[in-house]
């Protein structure tokens, strides 16, 4: 962010404008003396366009901090705050107190003060002056989250309590936000957690770990009696201190835990699609990918080499696509967008529609349902029926002899810099579908690998990319192998999915994107 003194009109902001425009902010106009607050004798608090103006006028004469406590001994005199770096503010009997989240680093936040003098007089317009400011620092956002936070203490390689402490929970507190701290002790633990927890107590769930956690949550509230009721309520959300971080990366466009538990405050409640896995006669909910083939195993068989880190998946993919591995399976799709042009489109058009969150979800809003008498007990019921039963009608399997990778994903980015989906949207209510054949040469096999990182895995043709809302899929000629849901190993047996349309919750800077670059930018222009 940056932080040049304004020297021409202080009522210009020196920030870049939210790189997801709100209406209630686009609508304001230059600020008037309304806007403005004297602080004392020598100083001025004004709400900008999208940040708080610190203007201290007799700092020239001082020697120390200012009488807000912000400007050092140095020239300017000006100081602009972006309102999304505000915390809380508060009038005592004496001061005006703002708490916001300063950067000390590109990827690092810590909370810091601004005291102001209030003269007694000036009290009645201070209050309405610092709910202006809340107003402008939260937006859509809700204040004073009531947060059930999960930490697993094995994630971040132990480091993930030391992570919340430092870089969090500072945060969360000069926020106002209420946080019920819980360590989970097992795998499966927050499962147990979820499927109890009372989702009228909480506004969020949120998971100090990788991936593992959020996908326990999850299904933990799949598994409550009022299970679409929860998943509409609680929003569940990632403050990352695990590996891939995949959710905190296209939610919060971040893997810095004190980044993201500002991303949280400031989050906006946004629907999420949620898919259905039904194997065997187990149903499990799945909220960002699926995988067989190249992708599962590169995952899942080289465990026994994270001291490789992050370069232990991409030494896998390669190994497997030299090696021109096949995986055949019987497949079965149910297709929604057939090809690239309109996959471009179709994100194109949800670019530009902004409508309520209950208009990106299946069924009923949580009112019409009330005033209905409708209850939203359980799960919703599966369309397409299950993996034991006949195909749907409309459906057709075809024999998929030389399948490299399959790849279904409901979010765009899988990890940093790994966005095989940037056709993924929150809420459409369609998986994005991946698949490779395995028998690619060479040259091809690299520009997959380096294609997911530049941006240019979408328009490579022999990538085949679909949006679909359900699908089967059948191994063959293998007694053993790799399914991956979420990141978590599956038993290696035929599987089918099908998506429900904003069945989950999450907290999301945009409140109807991911934080990915997409197969169209955020100004309309096809990405290229």
């Amino acid at each position: 962010m940056d932080n040049r003194a304004v020297d021409e009109d202080p009522f210009v902001d020196p920030v870049h404008p939210h790189p997801h425009p709100r209406p209630h902010l686009e609508q304001r106009q230059r600020p008037d003396e309304d806007s403005t607050l004297i602080a004392g004798r020598t100083a001025s608090l004004t709400l900008g366009t999208d940040s708080l103006i610190v203007l201290d006028e007799g700092f020239a004469q001082r020697q120390r901090w200012s009488c807000c406590g912000l400007l050092r001994n140095e020239s300017k005199t000006t100081h602009a705050i972006p309102f999304y770096n505000i915390l809380w503010a508060e009038l005592s009997q004496f001061e005006i107190s703002i708490r916001y989240a300063r950067p000390t680093t590109a990827n690092v936040v810590r909370v810091s003060t601004i005291n102001c003098p209030v003269e007694k007089p000036n009290h009645p317009r201070a209050i309405s002056w610092v709910e202006h400011l809340l107003d402008r620092a939260y937006g859509e956002s809700q204040r004073k989250k009531r947060i059930k936070l999960l930490v697993n203490p094995f994630g971040g390689q132990g480091k993930a309590q030391k992570w919340y402490l430092r870089d969090i929970e500072p945060i969360f507190a000069a926020a106002r936000c209420e946080v019920d701290f819980q360590k989970t002790q097992y795998q499966g633990h927050a499962v147990e957690i979820a499927e109890k927890l009372d989702a009228d107590a909480f506004d969020v769930i949120a998971a100090c770990s990788g991936d593992g956690l959020p996908h326990e949550i999850i299904n933990g509230l799949g598994k409550k009696v009022d299970a679409r009721r929860a998943l509409r309520t609680i929003a569940v959300v990632q403050l990352p201190c695990g590996t891939g971080n995949a959710m905190s990366w296209n939610l919060n466009g971040t893997d810095s835990p004190s980044l993201a538990a500002l991303a949280i405050v400031k989050g906006i409640k946004t629907p999420l699609d949620l898919v259905s896995i039904t194997q065997g006669g187990r149903r499990t909910l799945s909220f960002l990918s699926q995988a067989v083939g190249i992708i599962a195993d590169a995952d899942l068989a080289t465990e026994h080499l994270r001291w490789l880190g992050s370069a232990r998946f991409t030494y896998g993919v390669l190994i497997r696509l030299m090696r021109k591995t096949v995986y055949p399976c019987d497949l079965a799709l149910k297709i929604e967008v057939a090809t690239k042009a309109e996959v471009r489109e179709h994100y194109r058009q949800a670019l530009n529609v902004r409508s309520l969150p209950d208009n990106h979800r299946d069924g009923p809003s949580l009112q019409e349902a009330a005033d209905e008498g409708q209850n939203l007990m359980g799960l919703p019921e599966l369309r397409y029926g299950t993996v034991n039963e006949d195909l749907p009608e409309d459906w057709t399997l075809v024999p998929y002899d030389k399948l490299g990778n399959f790849w279904c994903g409901n979010m765009a980015f899988m990890s940093a810099r790994n966005n095989p989906f940037p056709g993924a949207l929150p809420n459409d209510g369609c998986m994005d579908l991946v698949t490779i054949d395995g028998d690619i040469n060479r040259l091809k096999a690299i520009q997959c690998i380096s294609g997911v990182e530049t941006g240019k895995f979408f328009d490579l043709s022999h990538v085949n990319y679909r949006k679909i809302s359900g699908y089967r899929i059948i191994p063959r000629n293998q007694k053993d192998g790799y399914i991956s849901i979420d990141g978590e190993r599956m038993p290696f047996e035929p599987f089918q999915a099908e998506v429900h349309r904003g069945l989950g919750t999450v907290l999301s800077k945009s409140g109807h994107v991911y934080e990915a670059p997409g197969v169209v930018s955020k100004n309309g222009e096809s990405a290229s």
